[in-house]
């Protein structure tokens, strides 16, 4: 046997180990002494920073506190009037002028007066002040010369002549300097006093306020002074470019950078003010995490540290400015390590290109030995290749000396099996769509993948274990025994597996076999021992579990295969077990449409149920034919489910059809019959007659001629009434002469003597608003059509031609005319021809509601099903006037069943249910005419499909004889049946 040593034998022959950890100890420690050295030098520089600094602040100071200490011994300090004051503006002009860190000067009075000059910098404060174009300084003044405080902006050129005046009283009546810190803490300070660097309001800068009290007056001169200049100074001492420089507070508020737009923190607060920024606001992650570092740093001593901000080394420092009379200020200097140590790291890049050179010596001597060794390894690699494209029809072949390597082989040809093995479970698995075909293949496919010989299937319903399933290897069924109540926790082996979630392998113990109901399986297969396999969703909860039998132990790599492929089957079992809810869901909401159509109306209940019935009953008859049209016609479970689907609900849109319409069973009837309105006027016609006939017999008439008139008005008053009531029942043709008649009667006038625009609806009386109201009484027509009988139809309800339906049905210009002539002259049934249309408009709301729900690919056909079965093979039916052709042969059986259904129904309010011959002989002439399809026509004939029809849901008197020979055409085998 050749013999095998280990891959690091081979390596550490090849390279030389000891070239690479010298030339690692040179390059590490050249590394740590120039790293040591850049520190230092960062820190001496951040030291001359600080120095720097604190010298710049004492420079901008300087001149201020000379400037307020003179001001606090000047006249101004005792003047009492503004006039006084403006004396003085030629002194304060040279101080603001000599001194641009100065921002504004100003002096407090013990009465509350206040007078301060600003220095106006640039146009942003100009528009601050709304002041004029060549403005210089802004004189803010308030005095107390009058009752009431008076306060006044002053606004001067450069020779201090003013431009303009305004009196600002609010001004006067919101600031006193009294109030203010600067003065009170100077009104208790012998001393000069400095506030902490701020942000000034109105130019955006930060700067600082000087405050000294004149002798042992009541006033205080003050001094804002601007720290614009340390940017300039700390972008000049930046260590590297990516050095971070801030000057800071206590708080961590930034007082100067060299960026100095990065001072004001954006976007400012809520009332539009704006702030400082401070460490967290900066933009930098390194600063935001030095605020804690600041609040606790200390006053005497530079503080430095490392530190790992997203992936990036900062060195940084921290070094404190003591001011006099003030806080101390703290600057930060962060310098990126990578540029901070750029010197060190071309060290040592000169000295790895140093070590490359000699290795690059060695590699003509390692080269062959390298190849040869690496050569197995390169086929390794083009098997690992092949695994990741899916390829697992090859065993791994490789032989190498190194023993790793041949052991990897082994390990990957054993890998590749065992994915292909379970790819092709998962993938039969996954194939199957109907659940109760899933289960039994399910637990086949694992018990051939654990070479067991039984096994049983449970599913979980309310946390008990039922059987599902049980079969042996051979593929016989094994039914069973139902386990026990407590069977999850009953059974030791199965607990263990569900609360370790793995599988589990044992020796059947008698609790086992009790718990889980297995005496019969047990006894079946032989077996000795058993596997529990729990079956958990994506939420890791028990939906089932497995209970494979067979002789033997399970070595636990097949119990690990065992593992993955019962999670990959309990994710299939839920997502096959969630589309079944989601059908079932679907199916009861169909039928509960359904239903809910039928209930709706008296007249058509089980209609939605019939038809469906009926289609199906024609498409399976189309499937069975070996010969003819249909000889190849079939459906599979999908377009089953599709027909199924259509034919329950291919009168959905009548959920938008009026009741009253739906169901009317005279031409008078609306919510109720007017015929009772009309009865009631023959009434008072009647009344009418009486009491003329009375009249006459008490002028004096003859009795007898006055009670023979009465006699004959009144037959002739029944006889008209009697001819109306017929024309209502719509179960005669209308002939010309009858609406003659019709007219005729309309003629006879009543008198009405009450307002009949009260008490009604706001829509009636709208509609009656149409016509001017009469004088009462008022005589109007037995019978007449008035305007408020018009219903307009309004845009909503009118349908364009060119609709994305393709819809082609006329519409009426009314949306109901509700005439009484009008309706008592429809020629046949009792329908006008407005609500002829609502009635077909169903079939449009069919289509238009099916066509907007997301039908998933397999019953996109549903909406063209459902929606064709008033289309005739000639074109002229609704609502798409389609031709035979153009229609599937699933829509065009729906339209046989549907007619047919109709024909027989026994629940319509306008007629009687047809025998079985009758509907028959009507369905041959709209075969003639080409209304419907001749050869589904004469398979629903052939078939017999109509007698299972009658026997099922026609009523015994009904079912008669049928002579079909009469109504069959000659065999014909046309191309198609979609021709």
């Amino acid at each position: 046997m050749k013999r095998r040593f280990p891959l690091h034998v081979h390596i550490s022959t090849l390279f030389l180990a000891l070239l690479l950890i010298v030339g690692g100890l040179i390059g590490g420690l050249g590394y740590t002494i120039s790293r040591d050295i850049l520190r230092s030098t960062a820190d001496a520089m951040s030291t001359r920073i600080g120095r720097e600094t604190l010298r710049e602040f004492t420079n901008l100071i300087g001149p201020a506190e000379m400037a307020t200490r003179l001001m606090s011994m000047d006249e101004i300090t005792r003047a009492e009037s503004l006039d006084q004051r403006l004396e003085n503006l030629g002194f304060i002009r040279e101080a603001l002028s000599n001194s641009p860190e100065l921002s504004s000067l100003y002096v407090g009075y013990g009465n509350g007066d206040f007078f301060l000059v600003r220095r106006i910098w640039n146009g942003d404060e100009r528009k601050h002040y709304d002041a004029p174009e060549q403005t210089a300084y802004v004189v803010q003044s308030i005095d107390h010369e009058r009752t009431a405080p008076r306060g006044r902006f002053i606004f001067l050129d450069s020779s201090l002549a003013t431009l303009r005046s305004d009196d600002r009283p609010d001004y006067a009546t919101s600031y006193d300097p009294r109030t203010r810190d600067w003065y009170k803490t100077a009104m208790t300070t012998s001393g000069q006093i400095k506030t902490p660097p701020y942000l000034f309001y109105t130019n955006k800068q930060v700067g600082t306020t000087l405050a000294n009290r004149a002798g042992a007056t009541s006033a205080v001169v003050g001094a804002d002074i601007l720290l614009a200049t340390l940017d300039q100074t700390m972008a000049k001492q930046k260590v590297t470019p990516g050095t971070h420089t801030v000057l800071v507070n206590r708080t961590g508020q930034i007082l100067a950078h060299e960026d100095n737009a990065k001072v004001i923190r954006l976007p400012p607060t809520a009332d539009g003010r704006p702030v400082l920024a401070t460490l967290s606001d900066f933009g930098a992650p390194v600063l935001a995490q030095l605020s804690p570092l600041i609040q606790g740093a200390n006053d005497e001593m530079m503080q430095t540290r490392t530190l790992e901000v997203d992936g990036e080394t900062w060195y940084v420092t921290v070094s404190p400015l003591k001011l006099e009379g003030a806080a101390p200020l703290f600057l930060i200097s962060a310098i990126p390590e990578v540029e901070l140590m750029a010197a060190a790291h071309t060290l040592m890049r000169q000295l790895f290109v140093a070590m490359a050179l000699v290795i690059a010596l060695a590699i003509p001597i390692t080269w062959s030995l390298a190849r040869a060794i690496s050569g197995p390894l390169r086929k390794l690699a083009g098997e690992a290749d092949a695994i990741r494209h899916f390829e697992f029809s090859k065993p791994v072949t490789v032989d190498s000396p190194v023993l790793e390597v041949s052991e990897l082989a082994l390990t990957m040809d054993s890998m590749k099996r065992t994915i292909r093995r379970f790819l092709d479970i998962s993938m039969a698995v996954a194939a199957e769509n109907n659940f109760d075909r899933l289960l039994p293949r399910l637990l086949t496919e694992t018990i051939s993948a654990a070479d067991a010989d039984a096994g049983v299937l449970y599913l979980t319903d309310n946390d008990v274990l039922l059987p599902a399933t049980g079969l042996l290897s051979d593929g016989s069924e094994l039914p069973p025994s139902a386990p026990r109540p407590d069977s999850i926790t009953g059974s030791p082996l199965l607990h263990a597996a569900i609360q370790t979630r793995t599988a589990r392998s044992a020796r059947i113990a008698e609790a086992d076999i009790d718990a889980l109901g297995l005496v019969d399986s047990v006894k079946a297969s032989g077996a000795s021992h058993a596997i529990a396999v729990p079956l958990l969703n994506r939420q890791q909860h028990l939906v089932g579990a497995m209970v494979l039998l067979r002789n033997g132990e399970t070595d636990d790599a097949r119990l690990s295969f065992i593992g993955a492929l019962s999670g990959s089957a309990a994710v299939s079992l839920e997502a096959k077990a969630l589309i079944r809810a989601q059908k079932l869901l679907f199916e009861a909401l169909i039928q509960l449409i359904a239903g809910a159509i039928d209930a709706k109306s008296a007249y058509t209940g089980g209609h939605c149920a019939r038809v469906p019935e009926l289609t199906k009953m024609l498409a399976r008859a189309a499937c069975d034919q070996t010969s003819g049209l249909y000889k190849d016609f079939s459906l599979n479970e999908d377009e089953w489910e599709a027909v199924h689907v259509a034919a329950w609900l291919h009168d959905c849109g009548k959920v938008t059809t009026p009741e009253y319409v739906v169901d009317k069973a005279t031409k008078l009837e609306t919510l109720y019959d007017r015929v009772h309105e009309i009865r009631m006027r023959f009434e008072v016609l009647k009344r009418d007659a009486e009491i003329a006939c009375l009249k006459a017999i008490a002028a004096g008439k003859s009795e007898a001629s006055a009670r023979e008139k009465l006699s004959a008005e009144l037959a002739r008053l029944d006889d008209d009434f009697a001819f109306v009531a017929s024309c209502n029942e719509g179960g005669e043709f209308m002939a010309p002469d009858k609406q003659e008649r019709l007219r005729s009667i309309a003629e006879r006038t009543w008198l009405r003597t009450l307002d009949d625009r009260i008490g009604i609806s706001h829509e009636e009386k709208e509609r009656k608003e149409r016509s001017p109201a009469p004088d009462l009484p008022v005589l109007e027509p037995l019978l007449a059509d008035k305007p408020e009988h018009r219903l307009e139809r309004q845009a909503q309800d009118r349908m364009p031609e060119n609709n994305r339906w393709g819809f082609k049905m006329p519409v009426p210009e009314l949306l109901y005319n509700k005439g009484e002539l009008y309706n008592l002259s429809v020629a046949r049934g009792t329908l006008s021809e407005e609500e002829r249309y609502k009635i077909n408009e169903h079939i449009v709301q069919t289509l238009i509601m099916l066509s907007e729900l997301p039908f998933p690919k397999h019953l996109r056909e549903v909406p063209e099903i459902a929606a064709g079965h008033h289309e005739k093979m000639d074109g002229t039916g609704y609502p798409k006037r389609l031709h035979r052709e153009e229609m599937s042969p699933l829509a065009r059986m729906m339209a046989i069943a549907d007619i047919f259904e109709a024909l027989t129904a026994v629940d319509r309010p306008y007629k009687k249910g047809k025998t079985l011959s009758e509907a028959i002989k009507i369905m041959s002439f709209m075969k003639k005419d080409q209304h419907i399809d001749p050869d589904l026509f004469d398979l629903f004939l052939r078939s017999g499909i109509y007698r299972d029809y009658a026997a099922r849901f026609m009523r015994p008197e009904q079912i008669d004889e049928v002579d079909i020979s009469a109504y069959v055409s000659p065999p014909a085998e046309p191309a198609s049946p979609l021709a």
